[in-house]
């Protein structure tokens, strides 16, 4: 199944959709531009990046699925996922959250732009206000759980929408992350771009370090991170690595 949804924007982009998780005919480049050209002071939209991880999880938890499915982006962040798609005839660009944060600090973001971060530690906030220069970077770390407490959650969009941000990049791991972006747009209030790139920002600073480029490429980046984070990443890309594989065969040709 395809459907064909119009940006805010001059472009429009088809859609293909996995066992009911939508991924926009979209690539790193067409992203940028559709970021970099959106009015900042337009009502908040937020971007969603699945990866293999999060395309499981919708499967055994459907009930997640309202929340990637309004979003104004939902970018493909797995070239395993579009490997195995494409064995189905589903062709899916990629456009990893990582490289959409760190082309947006280096393209995009401006000494003067205004960004907001939800997450992250504060010296990783200071550090991309030294690296960038940045002078309008509001920074706020919910505590550990916070979306199980209505108060966090609303503190959270109290400081968003205290700090109008062009950007509001959001760190907080999937599905917390997804789960404050609809809260934002519920509030009715906000203004932006909202991105839900968990460790994004560790690799903008170096905190971590992306595979070369080569390895990338080859659809081998998962076996670097395994080999970075073995404690934190051996189960998903270890033991879900079947579920993934019984699940792909699930999906019919062509995509649906």
């Amino acid at each position: 199944m395809s459907a064909t949804p119009t940006a805010p924007s001059t472009v429009t982009f088809s859609s293909q959709y996995l066992l009911s998780v939508r991924f926009d005919d979209v690539g790193l480049d067409q992203a940028m531009a559709l970021l970099a050209e959106r009015d900042p002071a337009a009502p908040f939209v937020y971007i969603v990046t699945p990866n293999a991880d999060h395309w499981i999880r919708l499967q055994r938890q459907p009930e997640l699925l309202p929340l990637y499915e309004p979003a104004w982006l939902s970018l493909c962040d797995s070239r395993i996922l579009q490997l195995l798609a494409g064995q189905r005839g589903v062709k899916l660009q990629v456009a990893p959250g990582s490289d959409l944060t760190q082309r947006l600090f280096d393209e995009v973001i401006q000494p003067d732009t205004p960004v907001t971060v939800i997450g992250a530690t504060e010296e990783m906030v200071q550090q991309l206000r030294d690296k960038y220069g940045l002078q309008c970077l509001a920074h706020h770390n919910p505590p550990m759980g916070f979306i199980r407490n209505p108060d966090a959650v609303k503190a959270c969009v109290d400081f968003i929408l205290a700090h109008p941000s062009r950007f509001v990049l959001l760190c907080v791991g999937s599905p917390q992350q997804e789960k404050l972006a609809a809260a934002i747009t519920a509030s009715g209030q906000a203004v932006g771009i909202g991105l839900c790139v968990g460790a994004s920002v560790e690799f903008v600073v170096g905190a971590k370090k992306r595979a070369p480029v080569w390895v990338q490429q080859a659809h081998l980046e998962w076996l670097h991170r395994l080999a970075s984070e073995p404690r934190r990443l051996w189960k998903r890309y270890i033991l879900e690595a079947p579920a993934l594989v019984r699940l792909m065969m699930k999906v019919p040709r062509g995509g649906g």
